[in-house]
């Protein structure tokens, strides 16, 4: 017979009833709360702090986060809520008493990381929690037995989870956010976050797909298309901006279907943002099949033109032959996807076509694999993602009559080869290009910079860069990136409308700044407050009249308190 500690609760519904309060409500409880000082004589000793350091909210929580934009905005959010509760985030695996392990399930080397992450863990005798699209499709594998898992839109309630693995629990939260049987995008874009660059906000505009790709193991996890009203988008970008964001990337598991749920699409949502993004702030689409965009060509186009908007589309192909997509189930010819590409690269000068492709699919034939390298050859994609084909368990790709692992080895190989056969920037050699600083090169040595077309500039490591769109002389071009000199004339332009948070630093809560003397709280969605003294105003005055006014008025309410 099992015993009690053997036992696993499904659901943190089974221990939190409908009558207790929520995460946020009890977020926002603790801005009312008055805090009182402790008498000398009650302050806690060192011991009993120790002995009573089981409470949750005091402990240190690592954060592993693989794969795609969409999975490393989960983790922010999680990041954000857990420093929010109390809980301190450290980059030292060592020194963290949780290990929070978001998965990606694309691949399976990614998938193998994350098993050997939770063995480390387990082995070093840390609290596991685990997230991500893994748990979220197989919940049920071995070696997940016993952990913690928050499924993939059960983001907003990680603090519960980890509250209860911290108290030794095992509880798991693996259902669909729903309203009124509709199924939502997911967790709530307004909840505290952790940029892991806070110069750049991720947005996630929808969750699944419209797709059944025989190969995909993320549609298990993610499930089908569900996406964000335009409104909150554009709320969580307008915000994003109070913040000191100057680049906005959206994402999704396929951004040309957004909105086909809602009665909206893509276009529509982009017009929308464009009206919000900063002079000099940039905004980059994220992938899109080539199904869901044809359809919007001529307005995608147009958008690509916007000179706030990146000219770079992420288009997976997968393969060049029509035979190996309809095995993929991939729901197009390959003439659909060159369309696309011809139609963007006349109607957007210069845009960068970035592209996916499977090497080794079941039942791809040789005279298979040369049209894809042809189609390589043709188009020359400065951005290529080469994926040797790995069988993802449940997936009907899995089940088919597998290619030898050496010839996928080989055609890997080759197609990679095609690839390194030239370098799509020499010409650009000589340009003058304006680029937008946001991210420090992996060798810590240039800070990195992207132009018009989001291609890669290395510019020399000045702090007065950081954040800045700047002017550079491209005097070096290298196969993935180019190297610009600074004008010596021209002057950094800060596309930021507020001061970046810093490194670390919690998105989304109340932030106490003093211009002038004047205590401004600012900015939330949801409250602001201007001080001055004992004067203050609350959102609601300045929703009517105007935060212009409401600094004037407090102005004349401190004299009139100095002179009276």
């Amino acid at each position: 017979m099992p015993s009690s500690c053997d036992s696993l609760m499904e659901d943190i519904e089974d221990m939190v009833s409908s009558s207790d309060p929520t995460p946020h409500e009890r977020q926002s409880a603790r801005k009312s709360i008055i805090p009182r000082s402790r008498k000398k004589k009650e302050l806690l000793s060192d011991e009993e702090l120790q002995a009573d350091s089981l409470i949750p909210g005091t402990q240190k929580i690592w954060m592993k986060t693989w794969g795609c934009s969409h999975n490393n905005s989960d983790g922010e959010y999680m990041a954000g809520q857990l420093a929010a509760s109390g809980y301190k985030m450290t980059d030292d695996p060592t020194e963290a008493d949780v290990w929070l392990l978001n998965s990606c399930t694309v691949k399976n080397p990614a998938e193998d990381h994350f098993r050997n992450s939770i063995k480390k863990a387990q082995d070093q005798e840390k609290k596991v929690v685990v997230a991500g699209c893994v748990p979220q499709a197989q919940p049920r594998m071995d070696y997940l037995k016993g952990l913690s898992i928050i499924g993939v839109q059960q983001i907003d309630r990680v603090v519960e989870v980890v509250d209860e693995a911290v108290k030794g629990h095992s509880v798991r939260l693996l259902g669909q956010k729903k309203d009124g049987g509709r199924r939502l995008g997911g967790a709530r874009l307004d909840l505290p976050k952790i940029r892991k660059n806070p110069l750049i906000e991720i947005i996630s505009i929808n969750t699944g797909c419209l797709n059944a790709c025989t190969y995909c193991k993320t549609k298990h996890a993610r499930g089908d298309l569900a996406s964000y009203p335009i409104e909150e988008l554009v709320e969580r970008a307008r915000q994003s901006f109070q913040e000191g964001v100057c680049e906005i990337w959206l994402t999704s598991e396929d951004t040309g279907a957004y909105g086909r749920d809602i009665g909206t699409d893509l276009p529509t949502l982009l017009w929308r943002l464009v009206e919000e993004i900063p002079e000099g702030a940039m905004l980059r689409l994220g992938m899109t099949n080539p199904p869901y965009i044809l359809e919007h060509l001529e307005e995608m186009a147009k958008i690509l033109n916007h000179p706030r908007v990146y000219a770079f589309l992420h288009v997976p192909v997968q393969s060049a032959s029509d035979s190996v997509l309809m095995d993929m189930k991939r729901e197009y010819c390959i003439d659909d996807f060159k369309r696309v590409v011809d139609f963007l690269k006349e109607r957007v000068p210069g845009v960068t076509i970035a592209t996916d492709i499977i090497c080794g699919f079941p039942g791809e034939t040789e005279e298979d694999f040369q049209e894809t390298i042809d189609l390589v050859k043709a188009y020359r994609f400065p951005s290529l993602f080469i994926n040797q084909f790995y069988p993802r368990p449940g997936t009907p790709a899995a089940r088919m009559e597998q290619v030898p692992a050496h010839v996928k080895k080989q055609r890997t190989k080759e197609l990679s080869q095609v690839f390194h056969s030239y370098n799509p920037y020499d010409h650009k050699v000589g340009e003058r290009q304006h680029v937008l600083v946001t991210e420090e090169s992996f060798d810590s040595q240039y800070y990195v910079a992207h132009n018009k077309y989001y291609e890669q500039v290395l510019v020399p490591k000045r702090v007065e860069f950081k954040g800045k769109m700047i002017v550079v002389d491209i005097y070096e071009a290298g196969k993935h990136f180019m190297k610009g000199k600074p004008v010596e004339d021209s002057k950094p332009f800060t596309p930021s409308i507020a001061m970046p948070l810093q490194k670390g630093e919690v998105s989304g809560l109340l932030q106490e700044q003093k211009v002038n003397g004047v205590h401004v709280s600012a900015p939330t969605p949801s409250s602001c407050t201007v001080s001055i003294g004992s004067n203050s105003l609350d959102r609601e005055m300045l929703k009517k009249i105007g935060i212009g006014l409401a600094l004037a008025a407090v102005i004349l309410a401190y004299i009139a308190q100095k002179v009276y």
